[in-house]
This record gives C-alpha cells, sequence and structure tokens, in this order.
C-alpha cells in the first residue's frame, strides 16, 4: 500500500527552504508520494492572473519537485477543476466560466466553473498542461469535491434534466480523464461526489484513481455528515469499473484551529489505515487542510506519528504513536512529555463555530454557561506556554492559545459587567457613584486586555514565521488586528458611559441594546445552519446572524448526539419583529428562548421550556440541494405580551 501525504498550500504559502528540508524526513518515515493542493500558489504560465502574490514560480516548483525525486517521493499536483474552483472565478477574464449566473445572465463573482461552457475544457487542458512535468507520481489530482452548485447554468439544468445529475458529473470526470490520459497521466480525483452521485461511478475511466475522505474515527465504514452520518462503502462499485481506491484521513485542522486536535486526527488516521488493509486498498494519502492558523510543523507532528503504523516495531495506541512523533520531528528526549501536554491540548481544543464566532464578533459570544471553564483554559494555556524547553511550534502555539482564552474571559466578563451595570442603573440612577466606579474600573480591565493583545500578535507572528514569509501577514494576526479595534471601540464607548451612564443601556462590541438568546440543541448531526432574523417596516426578513451548527468533533460526528450551544444575538430593538431560521440538511431543536436587556427579560408567546423543533431530517442519500440563502423552516417570535422570564 502506498503511503502518502498532502501539503495543502492553496491557503497559506510555506517557505521553500522549510518544505525541501522536510522531504528527505518524509522519506525515512517511510512516505513514497506528495499531493500539492495548489490553487492560485503557483503561477501557471498558459492562464496568467490565476497566481495570487507570493506563489511559487514554476522553478521553485520544479525545485521541489526534483528533490522529492532525488529522496524517492513522487508529486502529485492537485489542480481543482470543478468545486473549489473560486482561484479562477477571481479572475475578471475567467469569470465566464461560472457556473452561476445573475438574473441577468452575467456571471456571478464567486461560485463554481461550469462543465458544460466550452471555455472550461480549454482552461483545464491549459492548466493540466502546465503542471504536466511536475507529476512525477504520473498522476494528476483534478479534486471534484464539494461540488454542491453542480447543474445550476442553464447548460447544466438542460443536460441534468436530459441524463441526470449523476451522468452529468461522470461525463466531466471521463473527459477530464482523457485530457489526463492526453499527457500520459492518470487521473485522480475525491470520491465524496461518488458517494452522493453512485450512479456517476459507472462513467468513469478505468485505470483512474478515487480518493474517499472523512475526516472523524470510525468503525468499518467512512460516514457521510450530509446524510447525517449514515455509513457508505465504494469499494465494491469502485473496483467493478477499474478504478483503484484509497483512503484519506486528516492531520491538520478544521478552518480556525490554532492547534490540531491530536488524538482525534491520529484516531482517524488509524481508523482509515485499519480499513485499508481491511478493502486492500491501493493506498492512504495522509491530508493536510487548512493550516494557516496554526504551525505546521505541528501537523508534522502527526503525519510522523502515522508513520508509527507501518514503521518497525508497531505502534498504534494513540499516546505511543503522538510520542513516537514528536522524537521523530524534535529528537527522543522528552517526547512522551511533549505528547501528554499535547493531548491535554485536546481536552481544552477551540474548536467549532460556536466557539470560532468571537473571532468575528464580540456581541456574540456565549454568556449563560459563565467564564469558569474559560478562565481553566487560560490557567492551563498559561502554565503550558511558561513551561521551558518546549519545541518552538508547541510553545508559541500555547501562546498563541493562551491569548484566545485570555480574550474568551475578557469578552464575556465585560459583557456580564455591562449587564450587572444596567441593573445597578435602573435600581440607583445615574447619580450613584458606584455605577461611575465600575466602569473605571471596567476601563483598567480593558488597558490590562490591551496588554494580551499585544503578547497575541506577538505569538501570532511566531507561530506564523516558523515556515512562513514574514512579508505576509496570517490570518491570526488579522483577527488579533480585528480585536484591537474592538477593544479601542469598546473604551471610547466606556468613556462615554462614564461622563453620561444611562448609555450604558446602548448597544457595545460586548453586547446590544437587546439580546434575543436561546439554545440550539444538536440531536442528529448534519449540516444545519440556524439564522436570528428580523424584518424591517416593509416585511422583508434580513439576517442578524447565523451559525453553523457542524462542531467538528469526534462527538459530534455520529448519527445521534446530545449537544447544546447558546445562541446570543444582538437586536435593535424589542419591537423588532424576530424569526429563527433554518437553513441547509437536518433538524435542530431551539429552547430555552429569552428577549433581554439584561434589565428585564422576556419569553416568546405559545413556546414552552421544551422548545420547538425545526427542519427535516437530513435525506439518507441522493445529492444535497445545498441553498444557503433559503430557509426550510422559521419559527416566529412573539414577544408582544411580554411575558417576563424569572431572573
Amino acid at each position: 500500500m502506498i503511503r502518502a501525504f498532502q501539503w495543502d498550500l492553496g491557503r497559506q504559502i510555506e517557505r521553500l527552504d522549510w518544505l525541501l528540508a522536510q522531504l528527505p524526513r518524509y522519506a525515512d518515515w517511510g512516505y513514497t508520494e506528495l499531493y500539492l493542493h495548489l490553487e492560485d500558489a503557483v503561477q501557471f504560465p498558459s492562464v496568467p492572473g490565476v497566481a495570487r502574490p507570493g506563489a511559487y514560480s514554476t522553478r521553485q516548483l520544479g525545485k521541489l519537485v526534483d528533490k522529492a525525486s532525488r529522496v524517492g517521493i513522487g508529486v502529485v499536483p492537485i489542480v481543482n477543476l470543478l468545486g473549489h474552483t473560486q482561484y479562477l472565478i477571481k479572475v475578471p477574464e475567467l469569470r465566464e466560466l461560472n457556473e452561476l449566473l445573475a438574473p441577468d445572465g452575467t456571471p456571478l463573482p464567486e461560485g463554481q466553473v461550469c462543465p458544460l461552457l466550452p471555455r472550461t475544457l480549454g482552461v483545464a487542458t491549459a492548466l493540466i498542461a502546465d503542471m504536466a512535468p511536475f507529476c512525477t507520481a504520473g498522476k494528476i489530482h483534478v479534486g471534484l469535491d464539494e461540488s454542491f452548485l453542480l447543474g445550476r447554468h442553464p447548460l447544466s439544468r438542460a443536460e441534468v434534466e436530459q441524463v441526470g445529475l449523476a451522468a452529468h458529473f461522470g461525463r466531466y470526470v471521463r473527459r477530464l480523464g482523457v485530457l489526463a490520459a492526453d499527457r500520459g497521466l492518470r487521473l485522480g480525483y475525491w470520491a465524496d461526489m461518488l458517494a452522493l452521485l453512485p450512479g456517476a461511478v459507472a462513467f468513469l475511466p478505468p485505470g483512474s484513481v478515487a480518493y474517499d475522505w472523512y475526516y472523524y474515527p470510525f468503525g468499518r465504514a467512512p460516514r457521510m455528515e450530509l446524510h447525517n452520518f449514515a455509513e457508505y462503502d465504494l469499494v465494491p462499485a469502485l473496483r467493478a469499473q477499474g478504478v483503484e481506491y484509497w483512503g484519506c484521513p486528516m492531520s491538520g485542522s478544521f478552518r480556525h484551529e490554532p492547534l490540531p486536535v491530536f488524538g482525534e486526527r491520529l484516531a482517524n488516521i488509524r481508523s482509515w489505515w485499519d480499513r485499508c488493509q481491511r478493502v486492500s486498498a491501493a493506498g492512504i494519502l495522509i491530508t493536510n487542510w487548512e493550516p494557516q492558523r496554526l504551525a505546521l510543523p505541528l501537523t508534522t507532528v502527526v503525519d510522523a506519528a502515522a508513520a508509527s503504523l507501518w514503521l518497525r516495531p508497531v505502534v498504534d495506541d494513540i499516546a505511543g504513536m503522538l510520542a513516537q512523533g514528536f522524537s521523530r520531528v524534535f529528537g527522543p528526549a522528552r517526547a512522551h512529555e511533549f505528547a501528554r501536554s499535547a493531548l491535554a491540548c485536546d481536552e481544552r481544543a477551540f474548536v467549532g463555530n460556536a466557539r470560532w464566532e468571537v473571532n468575528e464578533r464580540w456581541d456574540v459570544a456565549s454568556l449563560r454557561q459563565g467564564t469558569s471553564r474559560f478562565e481553566s483554559e487560560r490557567s492551563f494555556y498559561a502554565r503550558l506556554s511558561a513551561r521551558k524547553g518546549l519545541p518552538p511550534p508547541l510553545r508559541e502555539s500555547a501562546r498563541l492559545r493562551l491569548y484566545l482564552a485570555e480574550r474568551d474571559v475578557f469578552v464575556r466578563s465585560a459583557a456580564a459587567h455591562v449587564l450587572a451595570l444596567r441593573r445597578r442603573l435602573s435600581k440607583a440612577g445615574p447619580a450613584d457613584p458606584a455605577v461611575r466606579a465600575a466602569i473605571v474600573r471596567l476601563l483598567a480591565a480593558c488597558r490590562q486586555f490591551g496588554a494580551c493583545v499585544t503578547a497575541g500578535r506577538r505569538a501570532a507572528r511566531a507561530v506564523w514565521s516558523l515556515t512562513r514569509d514574514r512579508g505576509f501577514k496570517g490570518p491570526n494576526e488579522r483577527i488579533i488586528a480585528a480585536d484591537a479595534r474592538r477593544l479601542s471601540a469598546l473604551m471610547r464607548w466606556l468613556e462615554r458611559c462614564r461622563t453620561a451612564p444611562a448609555q450604558l443601556h446602548g448597544a457595545s462590541p460586548v453586547c446590544g441594546a437587546w439580546e434575543l438568546r436561546l439554545d440550539v440543541v444538536l440531536t442528529e448531526p448534519a449540516l444545519q445552519r440556524v439564522v436570528v432574523e428580523a424584518a424591517d417596516a416593509a416585511g422583508t426578513w434580513t439576517s442578524l446572524h447565523a451559525r453553523t451548527a457542524i462542531e467538528f468533533r469526534a462527538q459530534a460526528a455520529q448519527p445521534r448526539t446530545l449537544i447544546r450551544r447558546e445562541l446570543r444575538v444582538p437586536v435593535p430593538r424589542p419591537s423588532t419583529p424576530l424569526r429563527v431560521a433554518l437553513r441547509g440538511l437536518g433538524r435542530v431543536t431551539v429552547a430555552n428562548i429569552e428577549l433581554t436587556d439584561g434589565v428585564s427579560s422576556f419569553q416568546p408567546a405559545g413556546i414552552d421550556g421544551r422548545g420547538r423543533v425545526l427542519g427535516a431530517a437530513a435525506p439518507a442519500s441522493g445529492f444535497p440541494d445545498l441553498d444557503w440563502t433559503r430557509d426550510t423552516d422559521a419559527l416566529a417570535l412573539d414577544f408582544s405580551k411580554k411575558k417576563r422570564r424569572p431572573r
């Protein structure tokens, strides 16, 4: 079984010298293929305008491929040619390739390429030709995953009506197979679309390669989250078609994670290793996605730990694998200690949309659970980041994680203090000296947190600079810069409140003048998005805030769960018409609903403490109808009777 690894360079540019230095190590660990997810991170001579600033030149890419060849590693470039083709659509000269059109027929600025437009195959031919010299493993990977916009263009709709969506997709894969064969290459593609459109398998080019992916621990077969995590098995159909099968776990992160969830990544890898052996897969590819917010050497640790499954002596327990990963990357001294620390970070992971919202705005941070959990995380990361002798990637990641914990505590504490001040103000009046004294203390807390912001910026810069060009700023630095602006806005607001305490009742960066609070209860995970909407004077509903309920944790990657998360959304005024809507796939329960300004709290009429179920069960099979602009269900909230909620 071929052992392969992937670098996701489509999100950020890694320094070439660092990448080159890793290749002999991966060869020593038993890896023989490297997959490069590129998008606009490389220059395509035949399609100018695609490459972004700082992209690798063909000379640099050649240097990387040559070094890989010298150490016995073949290279497979990944050139997305259906889903995830925003890197092409963004180019004005290529926008006509878009599947999505405006009402007037002009291409929209975002979307994915349409497989039936005459120019699409021409662009695909050029991209494949540009990458062909670097396909030293004899394969070109064309992505095709998560192509949920399939069939929207008039040309596509016409073919879908004639032959069906599966054949529409399968025919395109077959055409791409011809383009690859013309260059003497085998075609590779992700297999998720085949699980959603099993009829497409009959159109796949024999000898092509299907890369099946799923990123959580599992039993005998992977699961499809869009089908409420139902199991599926593509192996029999692919074998009958003469298509090679690979299994693909993941060593990296889900979007905003500042650290890999080490234990779950290794459990996922072990699940795939067992499955690949059981079904005699041709290879296992350990992918690495969206690492731009973490230290890439830590995902390298996971890749090195995975090698314990095939190196001798075999180690397959999670802690032992991780210790060997740290030993291979940073040396044997204290490797077991570092592994224990990394697994302890898993217990305090910054994962999931409910946690990540604070990166975008502070006034939606959950308050009902208090701050004790976040204070505990702060204490843990303060101790870890101060420990001497940590490998620099783990040390700087702990410092960045400490900042996030500091922010979690500060934002929630500040919001709670503002709401408490409102209650004090409503009882004692604006002349109460305790109100102004409390505002002064809160301003002092802001200044203290300002020092945390400075330390967080340093940590974010250090994490980025480990493997990346210091001339660019990473997303963590941009998030913390936005935090600094929010902090300044909060301090200006508090200064105004110190002069005129009545302004405490107005909106601020940490809380709204009024807020809708509710619990989202997830029992059947799929791909649900909960949206709080408000109506204007004309009756038009607009979104105030939305959250996709997916958790990105193993405990939520199963058909039945019980996960409760608070959703807190500022609203313009208590008389604003409100509703809670659901989009995407699946159903949720919304419960414990209240409208509050911190002084008064009201329950909606006609909704008891058990709440309401929104949506319908996710489909058990078939292609999803994913339209994030359309509500699948909605619950109107009637606060006109102002039923007071006990505080």
